[in-house]
C-alpha cells in the first residue's frame, strides 16, 4: 500500500500550539493516519477546490491538500471553526 508524506506549513504548526491542549494529541493522531488514508470517512472537500479537504475535530478544523501524483499531504491550517475558513 502506498504511503503519503505529510508536510506541515509553519503557520499550521504555530496554530496547533495555540489551541486547547486537550485536542492536540487527537489532531496529531488524525494527521498521522492521513498517510495511509488521505480521505477518511469524516473528511469533506472544500467548495471551489480540487484538492483541499477538511476534517472536523470538535470545534477545530484541519485543512489540508492532497497531491496524489506526488503522494504528498500538506497541512495548511489547524484552527477553531470560526477562524478556519478566513
Amino acid at each position: 500500500m502506498l504511503s503519503y508524506k505529510i508536510v506541515w506549513k509553519e503557520s499550521a504548526l504555530k496554530e496547533l500550539l495555540k489551541i486547547d491542549k486537550v485536542f492536540i494529541p487527537k489532531i496529531i493522531n488524525i494527521v498521522e493516519s492521513l498517510s495511509s488514508n488521505p480521505h477518511p470517512r469524516n473528511t469533506k472537500k472544500l467548495f471551489n477546490s480540487e484538492s483541499t479537504y477538511r476534517i472536523r475535530i470538535g470545534p477545530y478544523r484541519i485543512i489540508y491538500t492532497v497531491s496524489a501524483g506526488n503522494l504528498l499531504i500538506e497541512i495548511i491550517r489547524v484552527a477553531h471553526r470560526k477562524d478556519a475558513y478566513r
